[in-house]
């Protein structure tokens, strides 16, 4: 297996993680600049079609290129899929501002009371009142880093630093489909009911995840998300509609 190699200028390191797999890390922290790097990435991967190449997974920092080695095996098949992915991300990620050909996605949410229990204890924790917690949440857009722990759930962030709260003690074991929750400057959204350690600070009738639906996922990684407050009424008009 080749060894991990690195660029100055884009930079990213390229190692193999088991026969069936390379690994591009793009930085050490989460930020939106290196997410948008994983993404950009990502799509430039998938456009070049690279032979043997089953599955491209952008993560916070990271990103996965699955491959079948049989397919891929012309020769020393793992160093060459190496130089064909090193040649799209020299050419294709040249300019630090490469477009990740996101998506723009208005998400509806009821803050508090039944729907956010977690919110009164987030104002706590911060020293903010609820309504403050509620505007700094809904006054910038999120960036989708990933997809993960459930289908379709995002990873979004980075939050203003004023919101910034650990995960809950002890997880639930059961949260409501559409729960909205934050901690570490980021917020889940809960596409089914499951288990979260989050803290829940509002929930959105919007259906982020449908097996039927091509795709099935409301939303990808490098879509720029909004939080739409709204009301009770509203949010109960909006599920009735999707029903």
């Amino acid at each position: 297996m080749p060894a991990a190699t690195k660029h100055a200028c884009p930079p990213w390191a390229l190692a193999p993680q088991g026969d069936r797999c390379l690994i591009l890390t793009f930085g050490e922290t989460i930020d939106v600049a290196v997410g948008k790097r994983c993404a950009a990435a990502a799509w430039a991967l998938r456009q070049a079609n690279l032979l043997g190449v089953t599955d491209i997974v952008p993560a916070f920092t990271t990103l996965a290129v699955h491959y079948q080695p049989q397919v891929a095996d012309r020769g020393n098949s793992l160093s060459r899929l190496a130089s064909e992915i090193e040649q799209v991300l020299a050419s294709e990620l040249a300019d630090q501002t490469t477009a990740t050909h996101g998506k723009q996605v208005d998400i509806p949410v009821c803050y508090g009371a039944e729907y956010g229990p977690d919110l009164a204890d987030v104002a706590a924790h911060t020293g903010l009142s609820t309504d403050e917690v509620i505007r700094l949440h809904s006054a910038e857009p999120c960036y989708v880093f990933m997809l993960g722990f459930a289908p379709g759930a995002p990873y979004l962030g980075v939050h203003d630093v004023r919101l910034d709260i650990g995960r809950r003690p002890t997880p639930r074991t059961r949260l409501p489909a559409g729960s909205v929750a934050i901690a570490n400057r980021q917020t889940m959204i809960y596409p089914n009911a499951s288990p979260g350690g989050w803290h829940i600070i509002g929930a959105t009738p919007v259906t982020l995840f449908n097996p039927v639906e091509n795709p099935p996922t409301l939303l990808s990684p490098g879509d720029m998300l909004r939080f739409i407050p709204v009301s009770a009424e509203e949010f109960l008009a909006i599920k009735g509609g999707q029903s």
